[in-house]
């Protein structure tokens, strides 16, 4: 069983470690280039490539896919399968179609509902306690393949919303342990391909840096609704671009929060030029 693996971020190791523990360890793996990272902006590898570091896995990193020519590797070898799992770039469709079974794509939404590339932050800023991952069949359209198995993720109302991190690795975690069954059986002919119910896609809210700015006046906090909008997106901003105010002309970061006595709360906080303390003793010295 040979197969190559494309993807990037902690979400791809995750899976490749749910892969590994099953007995099923990629020839090949293909990542972003290394990135600047941080403020000092050191060039960092992805975590799909540390991973296959530490195996001594042959390792891929082209800037482009737009032509067989780059990658001898991947066009002059036999391949059962790909999988893809959160690599970063469109796969166009002269990759696709290289392996004998197909490329097989790990996305944590319940398809078609949550098609794009923030799937699992976009179900924390809808509210979507319950979700899923589903494990298809990729072409050459953005998560629009057929279906090979599907599994429901529910986080426990009491505890909802978690932070995005947190999420991102329950899902990685139950996405690749899903893959890790599904492999074997679709080898063997057990699972047939769905097609998707295209007329019911929903598609993913588009994160960009900007929506982490909250309107918020930290001697009047915000109750209601807007108590649990404000607290969904510290949630699904968790890491990145995370939340913050302004307060007298400088950036106040917002790293935890809570809805207490229905009113919500900023925990801790980082100040601009300050570093991370509670938010009562911001409160002190403002």
């Amino acid at each position: 069983m040979k197969f190559a693996f494309f993807g990037t971020p902690d979400i791809a190791s995750l899976v490749l470690s749910e892969l590994e523990a099953a007995g099923l360890v990629p020839a090949l793996v293909i990542t972003n280039p290394d990135a600047p990272v941080g403020r000092k902006q050191v060039l960092t590898p992805p975590p799909a490539k540390v991973w296959a570091t530490e195996r001594g896995l042959p390792i891929l990193q082209p800037t482009t896919l737009n032509h067989s020519g780059a990658m001898p590797e991947l066009t002059n070898s036999n391949w059962d399968f790909f999988v893809v799992a959160a690599y970063g770039k469109l796969i166009p469709k002269w990759l696709l179609n290289i392996p004998k079974h197909g490329t097989l794509n790990v996305h944590p939404s319940l398809l078609p509902k949550l098609r794009g590339a923030s799937p699992i932050r976009s179900a924390i800023l809808e509210n979507m306690n319950e979700t899923g991952v589903t494990i298809m069949l990729m072409d050459e359209e953005l998560d629009h393949g057929p279906i090979l198995a599907q599994e429901r993720t529910r986080v426990a109302p009491e505890v909802w919303p978690v932070p995005g991190r947190e999420l991102d690795q329950l899902m990685a975690m139950h996405g690749g342990s899903l893959l890790a069954e599904v492999i074997p059986r679709y080898l063997a002919g057990e699972i047939t391909p769905r097609a998707q119910d295209h007329s019911q896609a929903t598609f993913c809210t588009k994160i960009t840096k900007h929506m982490g700015e909250l309107a918020l006046d930290p001697h009047h906090l915000p109750t209601g609704e807007i108590a649990r909008q404000y607290l969904l997106k510290v949630c699904a901003f968790d890491g990145w671009p995370e939340t913050f105010f302004m307060h007298e002309g400088k950036r106040v970061k917002i790293k935890d929060a809570a809805i207490i006595d229905g009113t919500f709360t900023p925990t801790r906080v980082v100040p601009e030029g300050r570093g991370e303390m509670v938010f009562s003793d911001f409160l002190g010295f403002i």
